[in-house]
């Protein structure tokens, strides 16, 4: 008889959903465990994946495959974990993923279509879900952190046929709020509570764990999760229902970039002036001209550094979809379509890659002589 089956599982996929708790509720010993891999290891060749201590299991409940690692986290008291899957692990999901991972104890399981963002969690001790779908059938609490709302409904759709009634999810994103409003009605449908979580605080604090989060949505949800939230966040704000916390984080980005944008045409003109960039960046930056932006043209533009830390590309998104927002309320826009303008023009030379501070170059490009420490 197959060992499997003498320890009462039927196949690999038993085995898998009950290999940290019993059936009759008590942890299944370490030695039995390794017993039975062992025994599985050698008679059935389980398939091996890129990663060490990494093999494929075949979990039959949501027909799903999923590389998991061995001595992924586990409760001491034997508990049943809570499954949390992470959808867009990139220059801010990545981060706010891996230091989850180390605030909680609870498995992981992420997604994203570049294999070097999945390997950076899973050597963290993340587990790779093969698909979203295998994703959202196996998970009780989901993030997603994606570039666009298109992306955002693009990976609703691959989860919402599969996602379990009673689970909830916060979009990370930086989104519209109409999106994120639509697909909470879809999710909704399905017993499942979406909140729009969006984050600022940059890749620096994203690597820190110190991002203020904002929350809309059910406030009950976002308490119970809040553990979970805090693990990548040094300051969480519930701002009020649904779509509220994206309507704050467009209002929050629309000052920095419209700001950015006036400290790049208040430099130029020093540069045509002729004063010392060290010397101008000082007096704005120790007075009440000072601004993030202005410390972001400072830190990387005036040095020549334009790799993107926020990409120019997703600012020109962002700042359209905050005025966007001033249309719909009937906000007069002055200042941030002017601003959306910049960004237009710098796209258009083709700096939409480079960081968000390249909007420096075109009045570079257009005046003929640099701004630079």
């Amino acid at each position: 008889m197959d060992l499997l089956e003498a320890e009462g599982f039927v196949g690999l996929g038993e085995f898998a959903e009950a290999a940290v708790v019993g059936g009759d509720g008590v942890p299944t010993s370490w030695g039995r465990l390794r017993a039975i891999l062992a025994h599985v290891e050698k008679h059935r060749a389980a398939a091996a994946c890129a990663g060490r201590g990494c093999r494929v299991l075949h979990a039959a409940r949501h027909d799903a495959l999923i590389a998991r690692k061995e001595g992924s986290r586990r409760d001491p008291r034997g508990e049943r974990q809570m499954r949390i899957g992470f959808v867009g692990l990139g220059n801010m999901g990545g981060p706010m993923c891996r230091n989850m991972m180390k605030g909680v104890n609870h498995e992981v399981v992420v997604h994203d279509l570049n294999p070097e963002a999945v390997r950076a969690c899973t050597e963290a001790g993340a587990t790779a879900a093969e698909s979203l779908a295998a994703l959202a059938a196996s998970c009780d609490l989901i993030f997603t952190s994606l570039p666009t709302p298109k992306a955002v409904e693009a990976v609703v759709d691959g989860i919402a046929p599969n996602i379990r009634p009673g689970t909830a999810m916060f979009d990370l994103s930086t989104n519209a709020p109409a999106v994120v409003k639509r697909l909470h009605a879809i999710l909704a449908e399905k017993g499942v509570a979406l909140l729009d979580a969006p984050v600022t605080g940059g890749v620096v604090r994203a690597t820190d764990g110190t991002l203020v989060v904002m929350v809309g949505g059910e406030e009950a949800v976002f308490e119970q999760h809040r553990s979970i939230l805090a693990a990548f966040s040094g300051q969480l704000v519930h701002v009020g229902p649904v779509g509220s916390a994206s309507v704050a984080k467009l209002i929050n980005n629309m000052l920095l970039l419209c700001n950015s944008a006036a400290a790049a045409e208040g430099l130029m003109i020093g540069a045509k002036a002729g004063i010392d960039m060290g010397k101008l960046t000082a007096i704005i930056q120790n007075g009440s001209g000072d601004s993030a932006g202005m410390r972001g043209l400072a830190a990387r533009a005036l040095k020549g550094e334009f790799k993107a830390s926020f990409a120019l590309d997703l600012a020109y998104k962002d700042l359209g979809l905050a005025v966007d927002l001033e249309a719909e309320y009937g906000v007069p826009g002055l200042l941030a379509p002017q601003a959306l303008a910049l960004l237009r023009m710098a796209r258009g030379m083709g700096f939409g890659q480079l960081d968000t501070t390249a909007m420096l170059k075109v009045y570079e490009s257009i005046l003929g002589c640099e701004a630079r420490l």
